[in-house]
């Protein structure tokens, strides 16, 4: 009979103290599927790979994934297509939660983006660190360069370079097209449309195939590029012809989406996925995240997590 009691005691000791040792997160026994609209560069970059796998271990959420650009991803929210939205263009987010549509949003992490081109470089901008000067350069040359196009993160960063540069800007409207579905889309463009300045509407990683194909310019997240670069068998034959600009800041935010605009979302499992990431284990995963040892993004929260 003490034997029983011991051993009972001794099951109740590591239960409990496996709890303590657990995640603070409490994991969802049968939960719902997560839905998160995010940046093709988190995924592109690899970085979801690592994180979104340690969230469902910790919490028992599975999350499912619909990578775009960040204007699509915004859209998805202000439709309640998502849950949650994790993307990279500050000013937007800032509206989408004014506008009553996000509940709050976190500064996760940032990078930089950076201006790639041909080894050769026809528009001399090696060296310059001022990204709207390397833009002018680019123009004045009329030197071929890609645009995503796509109303994204990446594509506001361009387009705001652009107006910096000085240079006369015209406005375009296009249509894209994005699994099966036709949106219109107007941007600010450089004159030269079709004939140096190349606006394709795709993805990250689709922008810097083509570019490289072609050998143009274009403006990339630095995760992306990394991936591509110094990530895959083949490399990419592009290089950083700029960085370093404070215009080339790229923070990520996430933003649950508000449950009173749209009853139907899993709030509570946003909120958690939004407050793990910026726990100290997620940061210190982002912080790890290493593509052939180059940190690819830096944490906001901890920023001296490693």
């Amino acid at each position: 009979m003490n034997l029983r009691k011991n051993t009972v005691g001794t099951m109740l000791f590591l239960v409990i103290s496996f709890f303590s040792l657990a995640s603070p997160f409490i994991a969802w026994a049968g939960s719902e599927t997560l839905k998160m609209a995010t940046t093709t560069s988190t995924e592109n970059s690899g970085l979801l790979d690592v994180l979104l796998p340690a969230f469902t271990r910790d919490t028992g959420i599975p999350v499912k994934v619909f990578a775009k650009g960040t204007g699509a991803a915004i859209r998805d929210g202000m439709d309640g297509n998502v849950d949650i939205i994790f993307v990279h263009a500050k000013k937007r987010e800032e509206k989408f939660i004014a506008d009553g549509y996000g509940v709050y949003r976190l500064g996760v992490m940032h990078n930089d983006f950076v201006i790639l081109g041909p080894a050769s470089d026809p528009a001399k901008i090696k060296g310059t660190n001022e990204a709207a000067a390397a833009f002018r350069k680019i123009a004045v040359k009329r030197a071929k360069f890609t645009s995503r196009g796509d109303d994204s993160g990446t594509h506001t960063a361009e387009q705001a370079l652009w107006k910096a540069s000085g240079m006369p800007l015209k406005t375009d409207t296009t249509q894209i097209f994005k699994k099966g579905k036709k949106r219109t889309l107007s941007f600010q463009h450089p004159d030269g449309l079709g004939k140096w300045y190349f606006s394709i509407g795709q993805g990250m990683g689709k922008a810097l195939t083509y570019a490289e194909e072609k050998q143009t310019y274009t403006l990339a997240d630095r995760g992306t590029y990394l991936k591509y670069k110094f990530g895959r068998k083949y490399g990419l034959d592009l290089d950083v012809l700029c960085e370093g600009d404070p215009k080339l800041y790229n923070p990520y935010g996430i933003i649950p989406i508000n449950p009173a605009k749209y009853p139907h979302v899993r709030f509570k499992l946003a909120d958690t996925l939004a407050n793990w990431l910026i726990s100290p284990k997620a940061q210190a995963l982002i912080a790890g995240y290493r593509i052939q040892g180059r940190q690819a993004f830096f944490p906001d929260t901890f920023p001296y997590a490693k």
